[in-house]
């Protein structure tokens, strides 16, 4: 990516932004409605999302901006940014390239649905792996 941007737009201004300068995202499949993912977003990150139509977040683990597929191919083409009614949530409505989201190589990263009572309950993986993680970042 290129230089960082310093955002200014007054849009920006809107979000309610965290202690860290974050807002959390959830990433919904505008066809199926299906939740694929969450991550972080700074003021850099949302701009840049709307700049290039392509979902870009922050990785706190990386500590810098984190274009969805740059590694994957998995890329999310933006064709809708919300914001919740209290304005501290960014909702986008996506279209998934590959159909997959979630870097264990299945379509969403909510693949593990609780089954059970509170004692013997457990965690069940309800979706297949549809392509090997070693397959879709090979040598990274």
């Amino acid at each position: 990516m290129n230089a960082p941007i310093q955002p200014k737009a007054a849009w920006l201004k809107k979000v309610k932004w965290d202690e860290h300068g974050l807002v959390p995202v959830i990433a919904q499949e505008a066809v199926t409605n299906d939740v694929l993912m969450f991550a972080w977003m700074n003021r850099e990150a949302l701009a840049k999302t709307v700049e290039l139509g392509e979902a870009v977040y922050w990785s706190r683990s990386r500590k810098k901006l984190w274009h969805k597929g740059e590694e994957s191919g998995h890329v999310q083409k933006v064709l809708e940014v919300r914001l919740d009614c209290d304005e501290d949530v960014v909702l986008l409505k996506i279209e998934q390239a590959g159909g997959i989201a979630c870097h264990t190589g299945r379509h969403s990263c909510f693949f593990q649905k609780f089954d059970g009572d509170a004692q013997e309950g457990d965690w069940q993986n309800t979706e297949p792996v549809l392509k090997d993680p070693s397959d879709i970042y090979k040598g990274k």
